[in-house]
């Protein structure tokens, strides 16, 4: 089978196409035949960085997974050759990576496909949707009346974090760099917009909540803005955040008694922590998907399995507006 093989962790222009082995699904494994892919930061980061979570070279990256069951292993009961399926089951140290024709995952961290998406919506999900609800759902546990902030609500995992809030029953305010980027966050479902190069923290909370505070603070970003997010929440409010590999002061955070979470959603993956979670989780976003609160944007540019490389690079340029998808088989490319 045909894949994009990195031989060493560098720049983007570090994938080649190969032909290796079709892997063989062990117990609670099954093989897929891929259709489409995705590319997020953790992706970038892995094949540019080779963190401890890399996969051991010469190595097959891409997290998330989209296509069809081709062969079942013993002790696999939830699914059979030909159904269709999504998860983030893939790319990081001991497994293989979504960027080929075929990929073994563990069934426990697979879903049913939702029924009213294209292939290329739904490889864009897994990893963005998993983390925003783990946030908001999850941990924050993010309820009916609840006034939130969202850092970033343009980008991969914030435009997903915003349909999820509002299907939560919550108030939605998101931060933006550019009216473009505004509009978007209004597609999507943000009650309220935030240009954060104009308008100071200060400012838009006084503006938007009385000077009160957010319930909720999400920093979808993926940079520094934990200083911004504890200015931004309320007294006994919350503040979760998609990177913590930083130093930061928690002054702010113990005079206002917040609640700090830190997000990590590849931890299931990683240390065998409850993983059938997210499976859960994907199912319960198919039926937002079929309720109509849910759809991913896709970034206008189309690549294929030769063009990951291509891919990595577009995302890391900051060129993307939505998420960066792998046509893998003819079903993604004619979509």
């Amino acid at each position: 089978m045909q894949v994009q093989q990195i031989r060493e962790f560098g720049a983007a222009d570090v994938f080649n196409t190969a032909e290796v082995a079709m892997p063989a699904p062990g117990p609670g494994q099954i093989r897929v035949r891929q259709i489409a892919s995705s590319v997020n930061p953790v992706d970038t980061k892995i094949r540019s960085a080779g963190p401890a979570i890399a996969p051991a070279l010469p190595a097959v990256l891409g997290c998330d997974v989209a296509g069809e069951v081709d062969a079942v292993g013993a002790n696999v009961r939830r699914f059979a050759v030909g159904d269709a399926v999504y998860g983030c089951a893939a790319g990081l140290v001991g497994r293989g990576g979504a960027y080929g024709e075929y990929v073994v995952v563990d069934a426990e961290l697979m879903a049913a496909k939702p029924a009213d998406l294209g292939w290329r919506e739904t490889a864009a999900l897994p990893l963005v949707t998993i983390t925003a609800w783990e946030a908001l759902v999850d941990r924050a546990r993010v309820r009916p009346g609840d006034h939130m902030l969202i850092h970033g609500g343009a980008g991969g995992v914030g435009h997903i974090a915003i349909q999820i809030a509002r299907a939560q029953g919550a108030r939605v305010a998101t931060t933006v760099s550019s009216a473009n980027k505004a509009a978007i966050a209004r597609r999507c479902g943000a009650h309220e917009t935030i240009h954060y190069r104009e308008e100071p923290v200060a400012d838009y909370v006084e503006r938007l909540t009385d000077g009160r505070g957010f319930d909720v603070v999400f920093d979808a970003t993926g940079g520094s803005d934990i200083a911004r997010s504890f200015e931004a929440a309320r007294v006994n409010g919350q503040v979760a955040t998609i990177v913590s590999q930083y130093q930061a002061d928690l002054t702010p955070m113990h005079s206002k008694s917040l609640t700090l979470h830190a997000i990590f959603m590849l931890t299931a993956m990683l240390n065998g922590v409850d993983p059938e979670h997210h499976a859960e989780i994907l199912t319960k976003a198919g039926a937002l998907v079929a309720a109509g609160q849910l759809a991913p944007l896709l970034d206008e540019r189309r690549f294929n399995l030769a063009d990951v490389g291509a891919a990595h690079a577009h995302l890391e340029a900051g060129a993307a507006i939505g998420k960066v998808v792998i046509d893998i088989a003819d079903e993604a490319k004619n979509t």
